[in-house]
This record gives C-alpha cells, structure tokens and sequence, in this order.
C-alpha cells in the first residue's frame, strides 16, 4: 500500500478517493467481485511463490465460476533469478545464504543446490522464530569454518526437500514466466516473474486494460542495489532516516516490514539514537 509509484502509492490514491481495498486472501477479491457484479475488481497480486499458489487456485475459481467482473494483474516474482542477478553482481560481497522458509514451503530446498555446488557458497533454509534465525546461522558458520558449501534445511518442520508438489501444479495451470522483469534495485532479470497463461486471458487486467510497461526505478541516490549485495549497511545509504524511512518510504527495502533497511531503521538505527540522546542528557 505505501509503495511509491509514478504517481503515488495506493495509500495515496484510497487517500484521494479511489476504492483501494487490503484483502487478507485472493479468494476474498472474487467475493468482493461476486457481490459487486457491477464493479469491475482488480486484484493485485503480489509475493513470491509463497503467495503464487493462492492467486493460481483463485483464477481457476474464477473460471469455474464464470465469474467476469474479476481480474489479477499479476507481480509475482520468482526467488533463484533474483539470488542468481546477486551473485553474478561484479560487487557481491555475501559469504552465504539464509534460505526464505516462507517460499521454500512452496519450492522446496532443491533449487537452491546451483548455489553451493556451482558458486560455492553454503545455504541455510530457516524458519523465522527467533532460535530458527540463531540456529541457521551457527549452521551457516561451521560451514564457513569447515570450507564446505551445501544445503542444509533447518526448517525441516515445515519445509518438504521437494516443496509442495500439490502447489507446484497449480502454479504451472495458471502461470508462465515472463522473458523479463524489472526489480527495483537490480533492474532488469530475465525470467525472474509470472504471468497469467493464455487459458486465463479473461481474467488478466494486464490484457483487459492494456496496462503500458512503465518504468518506476528507484532514485539514483537510493542505493538499495548496494545493501542488498552486502556491499553497504542500510545506515550507509545516503537516504536512510532522512528521506527514506518506514513512514515514508523511497526505497525497496524500506517499504516492507521484513525489509534490510526497515528492520534496521527499527531497531539497530534506532538503538543507536537512544544511546545518543541518553550520552547527550
């Protein structure tokens, strides 16, 4: 909701008087579809492929149903383009990879293994309690200590080593890859979204409305592209707590909660101001 666009975020435009809704589910967009049969509802689809399944499982509810009020204009990204346009990064200076647990519940371990075996670096695929986070990287470290370089699952209670197959399938009926796809902070990476397959065409606001390709890069003074490849601390970015904060958010890695530069704004920032103002009183 708070994202920037060319013209604003949708917070912005719900602000102005636009009937921009949060919905919890996909599925709660098509009854908001079916009991407004004469308002044409858009739902933006987001995520990785953590969130991918449920937006599949929705557009072919929505065929079956013959619902025709409702479209997705799909942004769903892919997780292993994106660490693949990281580590060909000339400038990359990560020593290693805390596996999303989140989207490997969906694509498993297996993808990653390209990771270690042909890049040499050591991956951990972790849950996000507090110990999960503290226990994958102790396991990160005795691999970096021992040189070894594989993949190791930490969130076995959750995560299958060959995903959801039952998600795996839906994903495959309703979606295909895009040739490419522009991420802000890394620009353009082939291959790395979804988009809606020709049997769903109906339900595809990008075809319906003929959505233009534009372009919404990042100011060239955010330097999101750099934090993300370690080669900055979000604090050394040249936007951060100034025009850049959780509240106004300019850049990628402010605008979400999990974000490097939000969780970092929130807490370790934020320490530091503290200890500053009680040094100073």
């Amino acid at each position: 909701m708070r994202v920037p666009g060319a013209k604003g975020s949708p917070l912005e435009h719900k602000a102005r008087g636009s009937d921009v809704r949060i919905v919890y589910s996909p599925a709660d967009a098509l009854e908001i579809a079916k009991k407004n049969p004469n308002k044409e509802v858009i739902f933006f689809a987001i995520g990785f492929e953590t969130t991918a399944p449920s937006t599949a499982l929705t557009l072919m509810s929505a065929k079956k149903q013959g619902i025709r009020n409702f479209t997705v204009f799909c942004n769903h990204v892919t997780i292993v383009p994106a660490i693949r346009a990281i580590l060909d990064s000339p400038d990359m200076r990560l020593d290693g990879f805390i596996g999303p647990g989140h989207v490997s519940t969906v694509i498993g371990c297996r993808p990653y293994e390209w990771i270690a075996k042909k890049e040499g670096k050591p991956v951990v695929t972790s849950g996000f309690e507090p110990l999960d986070l503290l226990q994958s990287i102790v396991m990160l470290l005795r691999q970096l200590r021992a040189s070894e370089a594989k993949v190791e699952n930490q969130y076995k209670r959750v995560v299958p080593w060959e995903g959801n197959r039952a998600a795996l399938r839906v994903m495959a009926e309703a979606f295909e890859l895009r040739p490419y796809f522009e991420w802000r902070g890394l620009g353009f990476i082939s291959q790395s979204a979804l988009r809606i397959r020709d049997t769903y065409a109906v339900w595809d606001a990008e075809r319906r409305y003929s959505v233009p390709e534009t372009r919404v890069a990042d100011p060239k003074s955010a330097q999101c592209g750099e934090v993300l490849k370690g080669v900055l601390k979000p604090a050394q970015c040249k936007l951060f707590g100034k025009e850049c904060t959780p509240e106004h958010p300019v850049g990628a890695l402010m605008v979400s909660s999990e974000g490097s530069c939000a969780a970092y704004y929130n807490y370790e920032h934020r320490k530091s101001l503290v200890t500053t103002i009680s040094a100073v009183a």
